[in-house]
């Protein structure tokens, strides 16, 4: 099996263990079932049912561009990312999470995609609650401007993609394949228009959304992880609820009184899964010469 292949068969796939696309979909999906059974509820109890609903559940998730308000329920600023108010409007999220996600997760490994998405959604809200408080036009309505949805992280996850890779081609069976950068033009287009009746401190969201994921790609060029210590607080809560950890055979260490491994690289199927592993997880950026070294050797003998 070629490396290539192998690399195939190594991707993360929807619904495997630790995939953080599938935990941003599962997330999305079950906090808007919640919410529309509580809603259903609250609408057969009672004739004002609906009202109540808003009141005592939705506004609970939403995030207020007042401040005060924002002050009573500071954990808004995420929360409101996670909730959807239709079906149409969380379906066209995840699709579009899908998209750029997994392609995310295929070029730049596992622990890039939550990091992406959560500035994006926090960077979005705080935009949009300074928006709403500073300009003119709004200002006057601010206890009554709510923002929630997807929008924002999920432009932050598309922008932060296409410059990873914008010549990545989706569909190639039409004609070669679709490069990434088009369809991000195509997704910018649709949600700006149908954000256009809306007022612009959610335009200015999404916006801010968009430029941090452009500023945490930006960041990663750089050698400056943004998403490192979320990474190592995952780490170290699932450590802390699983201490029996898997020890690595000894034998995969060397002992320190012999010289180190460096010149000659004996390819081997479980060194060969050890880095496709890693590639998956971490991106191939940050692989060591050793191991960008032994990927090549590996190709040429066609393990």
């Amino acid at each position: 099996m070629s490396v290539t292949e192998q690399n195939k068969k190594n991707r993360l796939m929807l619904g495997q263990d630790n995939n953080a696309l599938t935990w941003l979909i599962i997330i999305n999906a079950v906090v808007f079932i919640v919410l529309l059974f509580l809603k259903l509820i609250y609408q057969v109890s009672s004739d004002t049912g609906l009202q109540a609903f808003q009141t005592q559940i939705a506004d609970w998730f939403a995030l207020p561009a007042a401040g005060l308000k924002f002050l009573t329920r500071p954990w808004t600023i995420i929360t409101y990312m996670f909730s959807h108010d239709n079906l149409w409007y969380l379906i066209s999220s995840l699709l579009w999470l899908w998209c750029f996600g997994y392609i995310l997760q295929d070029i730049a490994g596992n622990n890039k995609l939550f990091p992406i998405y959560l500035y994006g959604g926090l960077v979005g809200g705080i935009i949009f609650m300074a928006a709403a408080n500073l300009l003119p036009s709004l200002h006057a309505q601010v206890n009554n401007i709510w923002q929630t949805g997807a929008a924002a992280p999920v432009l932050a996850v598309a922008i932060a993609t296409t410059m990873l890779a914008p010549d990545y081609r989706i569909f190639q069976m039409l004609n070669g394949g679709i490069p990434l950068w088009v369809v991000t033009i195509i997704f910018i287009s649709i949600d700006f228009g149908t954000i256009g009746i809306v007022n612009s401190a959610v335009i200015l969201s999404h916006i801010a959304g968009g430029f941090t994921g452009f500023i945490f790609v930006k960041q990663l060029r750089r050698g400056n992880d943004l998403g490192l210590w979320m990474n190592k607080f995952s780490a170290w809560v699932n450590d802390l609820f699983n201490p029996e950890k898997k020890i690595t055979p000894n034998q995969l260490y060397y002992k320190p009184t012999r010289k180190p491994y460096q010149k000659t690289l004996h390819v081997t199927q479980q060194r060969l899964d050890e880095i496709l592993d890693k590639i998956n997880q971490q991106g191939y950026q940050l692989l060591t010469e050793d191991e960008k070294e032994f990927l090549k050797k590996a190709s040429k003998e066609d393990l």
